[in-house]
């Protein structure tokens, strides 16, 4: 016990380290966000029509993205979300650069009714890696 109140510090920064690790590795799968890697996306986009979803800022989105993909800013998502309204039984990919903020934006459009929002896991920086086609 001596040890513990001795150390409380740093066994207090040690547990909220691998909580904060554990949550980067599973906390989409708490918030009910349904995840595909780039092979899971390519085949929702060319067989299941799915429509593409970017949330980057417009220079991310300049830069470099997925055919076809619509630019949506997160921080505009909710008060853009009409302009999704037609997609909503469809299959939605939602990408940005690291799949931290696609992540927040299906929870987001869970919440909202759309059922079929996936997260890209690792976002352009995984389509990029797997040597996919980019539109600049």
């Amino acid at each position: 016990m001596q040890f513990i109140a001795s150390n409380f510090f740093p066994i207090s920064l040690a547990l909220l380290s691998g909580t904060m690790i554990l949550w980067s590795m599973f906390g989409n799968r708490f918030r009910g966000v349904k995840e595909v890697d780039t092979n899971g996306a390519l085949q929702l986009i060319n067989h299941k029509d799915a429509f593409v979803l970017d949330v980057r800022e417009p220079s991310e989105y300049e830069g470099g993205h997925l055919l076809n993909a619509k630019l949506i800013p997160l921080g505009k998502l909710k008060e853009r979300v009409g302009e999704l309204e037609k997609y909503k039984d469809k299959p939605l990919v939602v990408v940005c650069r690291s799949g931290n903020r696609s992540g927040t934006a299906c929870a987001i459009l869970s919440k909202m009714g759309f059922d079929q929002a996936y997260n890209l896991m690792g976002g352009m920086m995984a389509w990029q890696k797997a040597s996919l086609p980019v539109k600049k």
